[in-house]
């Protein structure tokens, strides 16, 4: 009896370690797709902080621009008020 419990005692340890092989090989894919995540949620990361950034001056630009066009305004208004004075002059 114990010859013939050897070769499915020999068939199991096989299978497991056939098993145990294919579970290394899935923890060592996922380890190099973790590290892929990693390595792509850090240039995502970085991506957003520069799009923070370019919004920022953005809207920074933004702000400079509407003060440049109510300056622009107040001088074409007071350019306008001194032309119509040279106009009044009647030389």
């Amino acid at each position: 009896m114990a010859k013939t419990g050897q070769p499915a005692d020999v068939e199991a340890l096989d299978r497991l370690e056939d098993k145990v092989k294919l579970l290394v090989a899935l923890v060592g894919r996922m380890r190099t797709e973790q590290a892929q995540t990693a390595e792509a949620l850090q240039r995502t990361s970085r991506e957003l902080d520069e799009a923070k950034a370019r919004l920022k001056d953005a809207e920074n630009a933004t702000s400079e621009i509407a003060a440049l066009r109510e300056e622009r305004d107040t001088v074409r208004t007071r350019v306008s008020a001194l032309l119509a004075q040279i106009d009044g002059l009647s030389l």
